[in-house]
């Protein structure tokens, strides 16, 4: 397998931290609602980019690379797409205004990207070193599909609620926004406005996504540059993304279920590659389990892809069936 030269990694990674730091610039100089077909050209514009860069890696003589970048970055877009859901959820719940939906969503987009980044970086040192952990990456994403096929909505807003409660005990706060502010004064006393407490919920679900994507990465290819894009190209387009999923967030309730199927099937796939390649001693004597299956990159892209179209299909479906008919 050949190895991406230095200097392509770094004017990769430089372009796309071009492109998110230009995003980033539109969102916070013209903070608007963009309109659902502004969105949905946005969005076709980051998946062409993203099929570009795989097509490039192609081109470049890397194929082993380009199905890992394809295969990595369809998981961690559906795992995106998840957490924009419950995004959807948190600044709805809030009563976030519209117009400041847009500048929380960039915050969050930002901490979700740091937070990869260093959870790449520790996961890396721990592949790296001790080569059992592909056990506990397959057991933890297997007990978070189950766990996410458990939870619900109403959960959810629960916890957002004991988050309030914990805010308003420790800290002065305001029940009302002031624009992006942070603090504000009323009645000649300093007070803490709601957007401190909607980047917390908002830190918090992107430090669980980030436990979630990063083993399921990890499944997929080990390589540093192959990581690090995936989860760029991943994130690129979610401010978009998310106004578009406003409008469609009850027309795919089955959603939920794909994800939750990609990360039991990628868990699954870890332990079956960490039982074909065992080295630790009280598991089969530390010998490798060889009826144990391994599942490659492309089977793996193969079956992700199916989850997300099966999962939209059906909720498609299901919306078509249960709408009620006109009545002539």
């Amino acid at each position: 397998m050949m190895i991406v030269p230095l200097w392509f990694e770094f004017s990769a990674l430089g372009i796309l931290a071009i492109i998110m730091a230009a995003d980033l610039v539109i969102a916070s100089r013209r903070p608007r609602v963009p309109s659902v077909a502004e969105s949905a050209i946005w969005i076709a514009f980051y998946v062409g980019l993203a099929i570009v860069f795989g097509v490039v890696l192609v081109a470049w003589g890397f194929p082993d690379k380009a199905v890992q970048f394809v295969t990595g970055w369809a998981t961690e877009y559906s795992l995106s797409i998840d957490n924009l859901f419950v995004f959807v959820v948190i600044l709805a719940r809030f009563a976030v205004p519209a117009l400041l939906q847009q500048r929380l969503l960039m915050v969050g987009i930002v901490i979700a990207l740091v937070l990869r980044g260093i959870f790449i970086f520790v996961g890396a040192v721990l592949v790296s070193n001790f080569s059992w952990i592909f056990y506990i990456f397959g057991a933890f994403l297997i007990y978070t599909a189950i766990a996410q096929l458990r939870s619900s909505a109403n959960e959810e807003l629960d916890q957002d609620g004991r988050i309030m409660r914990f805010f308003k005990r420790w800290f002065r706060m305001s029940g009302t926004f002031d624009r992006a502010r942070l603090r504000t004064r009323i009645d000649g006393r300093i007070v803490f406005t709601p957007v401190l407490v909607v980047v917390a919920v908002i830190g918090v679900t992107d430090l669980l996504f980030a436990l979630d994507s990063i083993p399921a990465i990890f499944g997929i290819t080990s390589d540093g540059f192959v990581l690090l894009t995936t989860n760029i190209f991943a994130l690129m387009g979610l401010r978009q993304l998310y106004f578009l999923l406003g409008a469609l967030v009850d027309r795919l309730p089955y959603l939920t279920y794909g994800v939750a199927a990609i990360l039991a099937f990628i868990g699954l796939k870890l332990v079956f590659a960490s039982l074909h390649d065992n080295t630790v001693p009280f598991v089969n004597g530390g010998r490798g389990v060889r009826w144990a299956p391994v599942i490659g990159t492309v089977e793996s892209l193969v079956v992700i892809l199916g989850l997300l179209l099966l999962a939209i299909v059906a909720s498609l479906v299901g919306l078509r069936v249960t709408r009620p008919r006109s009545v002539d």
